[in-house]
């Protein structure tokens, strides 16, 4: 009714990509305001009528990096790959769905598509909201007049504790990790991860393996199925080290699995954008909601728990057994693991 914030990492100027622009285009015509944020990077085939179009009709657009035409397929690092919907200022999206037909299943080779998205409502969508300005301030230099009054629900059984936490690499810590490096540090009984690109760091992977030693129940989900070779191949040099500690690797059959979700005990789910990966770590531009819900923890267990039951577990017997011209190939995509 009064406002809509979009941040997106891809933009395509596909059907589904026209879809929203129509959607907004409406809303447009109803005297709400669009302000729309994407990255540079990777909405590079963005087409200029799609922008165009959309900034004629009254819409505020700004590309994250403005980066030159020739520069894109140049630029690696510091990307924007936040995904976040605010309506309003009383309700929420956020997770890793991108705006393209992939993510709808629409991909020959990738489908069925396997993502998690969150909505929120009330204050955490607020939270939400202070992210999606802080990047729009750094993009475009000014700061939209925005509802900043919490929603509150009459009844305080749906209520949850929610932390949004954005990190980047213009904080002054390495943020992203200092997160995931606490989530793993302070589990007890389980720790399920589900990320479609596994190329942690030495601290990552050290700090995973210690929860395996302490008996804490470490499932990493990636997919058998990449759209990047590399990070695929990478994945398989983790497997002995990941055996030897007794960490759990399972492959995602079913299609393409692009969700970052992680379950800690029984003590929070955090849905979000970041990886389990360098970039995500300390180069991207995150943003996660970790939710202290009884009841949410319990739907990310059932979800997590059907997805493991389409997957197969993958050991270091399947690394062992491959040609040495694969193992080559694994360790060679593992010397890139930083800018993966």
């Amino acid at each position: 009714k009064e406002y809509i914030l979009i941040e997106s990492y891809i933009v395509r100027d596909d059907h589904t990509g026209v879809r929203l622009s129509d959607l907004l285009l409406k809303k447009l015509s109803q005297n709400v305001r669009v302000y729309f944020l994407y990255d540079d990077v990777g909405s590079a085939k963005l087409s200029k009528r799609y922008i165009e179009k959309l900034i004629s009709s009254g819409a505020e657009i700004r590309s994250f990096n403005r980066i030159g035409k020739h520069r894109k397929r140049f630029q690696i690092n510091f990307r924007n790959h936040r995904k976040i919907v605010i309506v309003d200022g009383h309700t929420g999206f956020v997770g890793g769905l991108n705006i393209g037909d992939e993510y709808l299943g629409f991909h020959s080779e990738l489908s069925p598509w396997r993502d998690t998205h969150l909505k929120l409502i009330g204050p955490s969508a607020l939270a939400l909201q202070i992210t999606f300005i802080e990047d729009w301030y750094w993009s475009a230099n000014t700061v939209p007049q925005l509802n900043w009054a919490p929603t509150i629900k009459p009844s305080l059984s749906d209520e949850s504790v929610v932390l949004i936490v954005s990190t980047s690499a213009a904080d002054e810590f390495e943020t992203c990790e200092l997160f995931f490096l606490n989530c793993i540090n302070h589990a007890t009984d389980r720790l399920w991860i589900a990320s479609p690109y596994f190329v942690p760091d030495i601290r990552i992977m050290s700090a995973l393996q210690l929860a395996a030693l302490r008996c804490v129940d470490v499932r990493i989900m990636i997919p058998d199925n990449p759209d990047h070779k590399l990070v695929y191949y990478a994945a398989f040099s983790y497997l002995e080290t990941a055996d030897l500690s007794g960490i759990k690797i399972y492959r995602y059959k079913t299609g393409f699995m692009h969700q970052k979700v992680m379950l800690v005990d029984n003590r929070y789910a955090c849905v979000g954008t970041a990886n389990l990966d360098n970039r995500s770590m300390q180069l991207n531009f995150e943003v996660t909601a970790l939710v202290c819900d009884p009841k949410i923890i319990s739907d990310v267990d059932t979800m997590l728990t059907r997805d493991f039951e389409n997957c197969r577990q993958s050991t270091a017997k399947d690394y062992r057994e491959r040609s040495l011209l694969f193992k080559m190939t694994c360790r060679g995509a593992r010397l890139l693991a930083p800018i993966l």
